[in-house]
């Protein structure tokens, strides 16, 4: 559905409609915020962008995005060599246990998750260099989702990692903080079972 404002404001709302999340009516509204606040707010996003155009960078040690090449993480002294190394499926999940706090460790990005029916195959994620660095670190946790790819990747990895004398462990799965056992799926209450602990 065309706007009435001409095609560069068109342009900007398909552009924005791509972000995860933002469907073509919410790109309208943020567009129209964005014009409305020119000078405030489309101004300034716009400067940002230029900057970090030139300036983000793929960490070439972990994978996370940063302005430098190794990542602060990466290059934190603070973080030490031999401890955790934690394993995730994409950037996003990195910043959310980073948010979450959940200590001095590393992490690598997997890019993704196995998938042969997307065409996704061990090639196209970042596990070779996984492997190569496994021997620096007494742990390797798989932080990945508990999706039908992602158990595929961890059992991949798993045996990949098999007899190089690292620990491999995987995030815990099942019943959430303030999770009602009436809401959950039977995947997730199995889970819960099979992963329960002694009190």
């Amino acid at each position: 559905m065309a706007t009435s404002g001409g095609p560069e404001i068109e342009q900007l709302i398909q552009l924005m409609a791509r972000l995860p999340g933002l469907g073509p009516r919410s790109a309208r509204r943020a567009v129209l915020q964005l014009i409305k606040k020119k000078e405030t707010l489309m101004v300034p996003l716009s400067a940002a962008l230029d900057r970090a155009v030139d300036a983000v960078r793929t960490c070439e040690v972990c994978g996370n995005i940063d302005t430098r090449s190794p990542c602060g993480i990466c290059s934190d002294p603070r973080r030490g060599e031999g401890g955790i190394l934690i394993v995730v499926e994409d950037v996003s999940d990195l910043w959310a246990l980073e948010r979450a706090g959940v200590g001095m460790v590393k992490y690598h990005v997997l890019g993704g998750v196995l998938s042969p029916l997307d065409g996704v195959g061990p090639e196209d994620l970042s596990i070779d260099s996984l492997v190569k660095r496994a021997p620096e670190f007494s742990e390797i946790v798989l932080a990945v989702n508990a999706t039908v790819e992602g158990q595929t990747t961890a059992h991949y990895i798993t045996d990949r990692l098999a007899g190089m004398g690292v620990k491999v462990t995987r995030l815990a799965h099942g019943v959430p903080v303030g999770g009602e056992l009436d809401y959950l799926d039977e995947g997730t209450l199995s889970q819960a079972l099979k992963a329960r602990t002694v009190i």
